[in-house]
């Protein structure tokens, strides 16, 4: 005889989604309306450099548009077609803003080439007021999205590290303006742009790489498959766990499925009911699917078994 046991519990997700829906909403309309007032002085002040920055506030805005997207899609209740619902596609939206970022630095490296090359003229009073306004414009959205549920959500994380990005291109541009300003070193530009490339590039990397990792079911970076295992074998009357397959749907919903092999003298709703409970309790993996088996009967997909 076979039992299945499966837990879930969904409720407490509520509240980190109304959270990063308001920040990301927030942070985009700020975004949108700056990338346009930086379009407008980009070309009144005949700066280069802040029409370049204008273009990476469109990546950003794109970016945090899509996130917004993504949150509220996620929203919507699991259908037949879409057992899991449509939360999945944070992930999807992550790894394109990750590979976002990696591309924008790549843009910006070409253009810090470029520039070396044949340094344009830079109007530096104009260039300094409106990186400042963009400085304090991107502080203000990175802090409303720390506000959101940052370090668990890869979604909103991806979206904090655009900004972010853009908020030290900002710094970089109001330093070169003051270089250009007081001593005419139309380098600073490019030079800081470089940096700029190097910090987005590793952000990109990071945040496409641990998309990736989920997209592949991967085992979540902080739950050790083997701890796990060897926590559900010591419980009593647990025999052995095998067919043990921990992944993620979101960065924020660890998932587990496994066959506990119990002794005759082992009663199944008690080892279903611990094997939840610590599942829950130390390893914060809500959503669990086991399969209890008895050692005189042993594992039915015996041939396809996985320790």
């Amino acid at each position: 005889m076979e039992q299945h046991g499966h837990h879930h519990s969904g409720g407490h997700h509520h509240h980190h989604h109304s959270a990063n829906k308001k920040a990301l909403l927030l942070s985009f309309i700020l975004i949108t309306i700056f990338m346009v007032v930086e379009i407008i002085g980009g070309y009144l002040t005949n700066s280069l450099a802040l029409l370049s920055d204008a273009g990476h506030m469109l990546s950003d805005s794109a970016a945090l548009g899509l996130s917004l997207f993504a949150v509220i899609l996620g929203e919507k209740n699991a259908t037949y077609q879409n057992t899991f619902g449509y939360r999945r596609f944070e992930i999807i939206a992550a790894a394109l803003n990750g590979l976002t970022l990696v591309l924008i630095s790549a843009y910006i490296f070409y253009e810090s080439y470029r520039r070396f090359q044949n340094p344009p003229e830079i109007q530096s009073s104009g260039m300094l007021v409106i990186s400042i306004i963009g400085l304090l414009v991107n502080i203000g959205a990175a802090f409303l999205l720390m506000r959101g549920n940052r370090e668990e959500n890869l979604n909103v994380r991806s979206a904090y590290m655009h900004v972010l990005g853009d908020t030290l291109g900002s710094v970089g541009a109001i330093i070169a303006s003051l270089l250009i300003f007081f001593f005419d070193w139309t380098y600073a530009d490019p030079i800081a742009s470089l940096i700029v490339a190097v910090l987005i590039i590793i952000s990109g990397v990071r945040i496409t790489k641990d998309s990736f990792h989920i997209l592949m079911e991967g085992t979540p970076e902080n739950i050790n498959l083997e701890e796990v295992k060897g926590q559900l074998e010591k419980l009593p009357h647990v025999y052995e766990v095998h067919d043990l397959h921990i992944w993620s749907i979101t960065s924020e919903t660890p998932m587990l499925s496994c066959h506990i092999m119990i002794s005759s003298t082992g009663v199944q709703d008690d080892v279903l009911f611990e094997a939840q409970h610590l599942l829950e309790h130390e390893f914060h993996i809500r959503h669990s699917t086991l399969q209890v088996e008895r050692t005189e009967t042993g594992c039915p997909n015996e041939s396809q078994r996985c320790n």
